[in-house]
């Protein structure tokens, strides 16, 4: 077990503080930013469903509506 007799030798780490406290806060960023990440995407994923939902509602509404135009034709001919 190491033991330190400063809290500045424990920041040093030996001389591989920089390095040790890097990663450690590399890997707190990385921590909280892939929630967010993985948050941001899935509002984007369902605001494009959401998109293409509607567009595919409108789609089959033209269709029907045309085809309704068109047997009403037919029917008075």
């Amino acid at each position: 077990m190491i033991h330190w007799n400063s809290l500045a030798e424990f920041l040093a780490m030996g001389r591989h503080g920089p390095y040790v406290w890097g990663s450690l806060l590399v890997m707190v960023l990385l921590m909280v930013a892939e929630p967010m990440l993985l948050l941001r995407g899935r509002k984007s994923l369902i605001a494009r469903l959401r998109r293409q939902y509607r567009a595919e509602a409108a789609e089959r509404g033209q269709a029907s509506a045309t085809s309704q135009r068109g047997t009403a034709n037919r029917s008075n001919d």
